[in-house]
């Protein structure tokens, strides 16, 4: 039985796709070091080209904050040992799951034929039309 580290060591791509995902935990990790807590839920450290680090914010809001804070998280990155000379920041929204179909609700039959006895004794008016029409969700 082969080793999976031997299986990447043997195929070039799977090589270099572990190589950049390496690279990319790096960069996270110290990202997560140095961006402040509110922030760490909403950005994420992308990786470095040209001592370039690229930041992904989830939304422009968060992204202009960290904009105001890239001096002092340059001067951080750098205290910590990461080769980088600037920062830059995209943003980047996360695709939120649908929302589940509302079901539709339906009231007891006593309150319906209640709300048809009032929607006739109101019947022609705006609010007898709109109690028929909620009697009928029985």
């Amino acid at each position: 039985m082969r080793r999976i580290s031997s299986l990447f060591n043997d195929n070039a791509e799977l090589a270099a796709l572990s190589g950049r995902a390496d690279s990319l935990a790096v960069s996270q990790k110290f990202w997560r070091a140095v961006v402040p807590d509110p922030l760490k839920h909403f950005t994420q450290a992308g990786g470095i080209k040209h001592k370039r680090l690229t930041v992904y914010a989830d939304n422009g809001a968060i992204a202009a904050k960290v904009k105001l804070l890239l001096p002092s998280l340059l001067i951080k990155l750098q205290k910590q040992g990461l080769e980088v000379t600037s920062i830059r920041v995209e943003v980047q929204v996360k695709s939120s799951p649908r929302k589940p179909a509302r079901q539709p609700r339906s009231i007891s039959a006593q309150t319906s034929s209640r709300l048809r006895a009032l929607a006739h004794e109101l019947d022609g008016s705006a609010l007898g039309e709109a109690l028929a029409r909620l009697a009928r969700r029985s």
